[in-house]
């Protein structure tokens, strides 16, 4: 799945949801759900972790560094798209 990078205007919560369980869903060929523990149900690793750091930079045009690169804000769907529209709404 290719996507384009998001600029401009803060995205929508449930537009960045979806985008990222389709990316998800094609990577690990497996169907997750928003409130999903990615971890403790083994969908993602550490290493796939770090791959998602980079969609998230390169797709929402966000930096992730310091404080925000703990695995809390990779747990789910849902944690995932609260860190892109925080970031986001920072460089508003």
């Amino acid at each position: 799945m290719t996507t384009q990078p998001v600029t401009g205007a803060v995205p929508s919560a449930d537009s960045v949801e979806s985008q990222l369980l389709a990316h998800l869903e094609e990577r690990t060929r497996t169907v997750v759900a928003p409130e999903q523990d990615l971890f403790a149900t083994g969908v993602v690793s550490s290493l796939f972790a770090m791959e998602l750091v980079v969609h998230l930079e390169s797709t929402y045009d966000v930096s992730i560094v310091g404080s925000d690169l703990k695995q809390d804000n990779f747990r789910s769907v849902r944690r995932m798209t609260e860190l892109v529209l925080r970031l986001r709404a920072g460089d508003a």
